[in-house]
């Protein structure tokens, strides 16, 4: 039987445990050293587009802007992991933060720009004299 999986903006896929649902998501690695590489792969970036798919390659579940909020591990005495990450959709309040903030790094790079042209400017009109 296959198994559900998670598909992150990266295309990373990841094996879902059986009821796994976005504020439990369930995965079992073979060892702790997946676990982190599982886990690495929990970006900002990579969590702003995710699609939770069933064995059978259904999508069941798109979703943008996700948050990892927390995740916990248990070791199992054959050394596999099982984690459970928390994750929920950015609030209204963070998605107008994050379009503030990227209208800022815009306008910073503006008037990075302008400032460069003035300069530029000011030696051309400087050394004619």
């Amino acid at each position: 039987m296959n198994k559900d999986k998670m598909i992150l903006k990266d295309n990373t896929t990841i094996e879902l445990e059986a009821g796994a649902y976005l504020q439990n998501i369930q995965v079992v690695s073979a060892d702790r050293a997946g676990m982190v590489a599982t886990w690495e792969k929990m970006t900002a970036d990579n969590l702003s587009s995710v699609q939770i798919q069933t064995g059978d390659g259904l999508t069941v579940g798109t979703y943008t802007d996700l948050v990892l909020v927390s995740e916990t591990s248990t070791v199992s005495p054959d050394g596999s992991v099982l984690t459970s990450y928390c994750l929920r959709e950015k609030t209204d309040e963070e998605k107008r933060l994050d379009a503030l903030e990227e209208g800022q790094a815009v306008q910073d790079g503006a008037i990075s720009d302008l400032g460069s042209a003035t300069s530029f400017l000011a030696e051309q009109i400087g050394g004619e004299q």
